[in-house]
């Protein structure tokens, strides 16, 4: 009875030791369940990319770069034809030619047959001057000793201040051929002329426009026409996107900020690049405006959250990442860091 007694114990014992060591794996497995799992904060990689479009309209004639090529900074890219832009080319020209012509003319004065023919012209008013004055001065004679009549003495002098008048009118037409224009048409061809060569060079200008250069070191991203196609002025034609200037971009919820400042520094991984960890720096951060970012009380349990764009700048460049790759920092503000 004794032995049989002990034996009861002993297994009561036994139960008991498995029944707590099953509590124990039941509680530290729902220990371990119900831990609370770092917040996932998803972003993407985003990079500074330039739109390539032209000034003036046309057709595009060719391209010289393709989708994925690797292009320099002033490298031509497309060819567009303008068919206004060389109509426009061509008056400027033929406007400019004319101004020049009239700005010569005015510079150089009449022409030598204009100052000897003027020159002849006044010649002949003095000597017919010299005739009537010769003739006054008889006639007044004759007047003074009563020969001639009053109305034969005002006839005279009346001829006599005529021819004057006529030398005097033709010596003015003689100095003003000698001297050539005035100073203010000189200066008003020159002007016209000035103008006629800022037009011109406004129109050449536009013809480099034709040409579509890279603006800065990158990679095709996008190409919009195809070859053939018309552009208006300012579409976008190509656009070029900058590998050496990229961040990433997260939308954290204002309650997994947790402190995160500018300057701060923050963890990212890239599954696209495997599992290794790139340190980053944040250097942006805004509230989203719309709508769409706030998050309703009842649904956080007491107040309104808002959303606010992080950007974080790798400290070295990343081989290997693309633009709209995905980034995921782990938890939020200083939790991911």
């Amino acid at each position: 009875m004794k032995m049989e007694k002990t034996r009861k114990n002993y297994n009561l014992l036994i139960g008991i030791i498995a029944l707590l060591a099953v509590i124990a794996v039941v509680a530290v497995t729902g220990y371990i369940v119900s831990k609370p799992k770092p917040a996932v904060i998803q972003g993407q990689a985003e990079a500074t990319e330039y739109r390539v479009s032209g000034k003036v309209p046309g057709r595009i004639v060719r391209f010289y770069a393709d989708e994925g090529d690797m292009v320099c900074k002033g490298d031509t890219l497309a060819e567009i034809d303008s068919p206004e832009v060389r109509a426009k080319l061509a008056q400027a020209m033929a406007v400019k030619s004319a101004a020049e012509a009239q700005k010569e003319k005015a510079l150089a004065g009449a022409r030598q047959e204009q100052i000897a023919g003027a020159y002849e012209l006044w010649q002949q008013a003095l000597a017919n001057e010299e005739i009537m004055e010769k003739s006054f001065s008889r006639v007044s004679r004759l007047y003074e000793q009563n020969v001639v009549s009053a109305q034969k003495y005002d006839e005279t002098e009346a001829r006599y201040k005529a021819a004057k008048a006529m030398s005097a009118a033709a010596k003015s037409q003689y100095d003003m051929a000698a001297g050539g224009a005035r100073k203010e048409d000189r200066d008003a061809a020159a002007a016209l002329a000035e103008q006629a060569a800022g037009a011109l060079a406004e129109v050449e200008s536009y013809l480099g426009e034709l040409y579509l250069t890279a603006p800065a070191d990158g990679i095709i991203s996008a190409r919009f026409p195809k070859a053939g196609e018309l552009v208006g002025q300012g579409a976008p034609v190509m656009a070029v996107t900058d590998l050496d200037d990229m961040w990433f971009t997260f939308n954290i919820r204002e309650d997994m900020l947790c402190g995160l400042n500018i300057g701060d520094e923050l963890t990212v991984t890239v599954p696209a690049l495997g599992n290794a960890c790139y340190r980053t720096r944040v250097s942006h951060m805004s509230v989203l405006q719309s709508y769409a970012t706030w998050r309703a009380t009842k649904d956080t349990g007491g107040y309104d959250a808002r959303t606010f764009e992080v950007r974080s700048v790798p400290e070295e460049k990343i081989d290997g990442l693309l633009p709209g790759m995905t980034a995921i920092a782990i938890g939020g503000g200083r939790a991911a860091r």
